[in-house]
């Protein structure tokens, strides 16, 4: 796969979870797709497959305000690290944030894995 391409389906994936479209989400994931959370520390929850993996982004969805934005890309082959922000409303309205890293390997023209890490 060209690393244009592994970059266009995280770009894809990212969309698609900002606009909260899970189906578009998982469209985008491999069958056997491999997600690491960042929480709970140190080591975070780990979910595998189709239907594990959508019922943590339906979750994620209903957030108020979520937003991933993508600082950076860095692209090696099959491999995608990404730099993000996520946001999100707090109660009160204010806004809430946190930042980190992904790590995805892209197979077949989805994702297979996405392993998340969070600064502090």
């Amino acid at each position: 796969m060209a690393e244009q391409d592994a970059l266009s389906v995280v770009e894809r994936f990212g969309d698609a979870l900002n606009s909260k479209d899970i189906d578009a989400v998982m469209a985008l994931m491999t069958e056997d797709c491999l997600f690491e959370n960042t929480s709970p520390f140190p080591d975070g929850e780990v979910f595998r497959g189709q239907e594990a993996v959508r019922a943590f982004w339906t979750e994620l969805a209903k957030t108020p305000g979520m937003r991933f934005d993508t600082e950076e890309a860095i692209v090696a082959g099959d491999r995608v690290t990404t730099l993000w922000r996520y946001s999100w409303s707090n109660d009160d309205g204010t806004e809430g944030h946190i930042r980190g890293i992904d790590l995805f390997k892209i197979r077949d023209g989805k994702v297979a894995e996405k392993r998340s890490y969070v600064k502090g």
